[in-house]
């Protein structure tokens, strides 16, 4: 358990999201090499292209799911062949490098369309299928997690080498300090 009274500790978790919520959910380096990789949301915004690819597939295959009813077993066969696509391109990176599109949308828009057929009808065959669904989901997270990103543009920077921050994670460095510095006043007035 923290020595951290909770008031302290949820005003020092504010300060913190405030502090990163410009980049909170891009978890890439903001410079011009991983450009494609975020996009930018107004001014100062941004997120990761393949989780808003992911989280527009997941919803747009709930949302079709009823245009599109499918059987329990198509929906196993879906959830199969879009774990193993999955699983020989992006997380085994077999074969050449394919479009976010092809790795993260569909794939999310397949396991949505199976995950809300398991609620259409509540059967066995459709616990198995979220049971199925929900597996293949947690396993792929995980084997891409362990994986890594994809850092090839970081391996080419001439700035990796450089005692300071190189310019996609500055930005990044310059809140965290700020952050740390405001969370030692916090914790100075707190008396710790």
């Amino acid at each position: 358990m923290s020595a951290i009274p909770r008031p302290i500790a949820r005003e020092l978790d504010a300060l913190s999201r405030a502090a990163h919520r410009f980049h909170r959910f891009a978890h890439h380096p903001l410079c011009d090499e991983y450009a494609g990789e975020v996009v930018r949301l107004g001014r100062r915004g941004r997120v990761c292209r393949g989780c808003l690819f992911v989280a527009m597939g997941a919803l747009a295959g709930i949302a079709t799911s009823p245009a599109l009813p499918i059987s329990a077993p198509a929906a196993a066969v879906l959830v199969a062949a879009t774990a193993g696509l999955l699983l020989v391109t992006s997380v085994l990176r077999i074969g050449p490098r394919l479009s976010k599109v092809f790795t993260r949308l569909l794939p999310a828009g397949a396991m949505g369309l199976a995950l809300a057929t398991s609620f259409r009808a509540p059967s066995w065959p459709c616990v198995g299928i979220f049971l199925l669904t929900a597996f293949t989901c947690g396993a792929l997270v995980a084997l891409y997690r362990r994986r890594g990103g994809d850092r090839t543009p970081c391996a080419r920077c001439p700035e990796r080498v450089l005692a300071t921050p190189c310019r996609g994670l500055a930005p990044i460095v310059l809140r965290e300090r700020a952050f740390q510095r405001a969370a030692g006043r916090v914790l100075t007035r707190a008396g710790m």
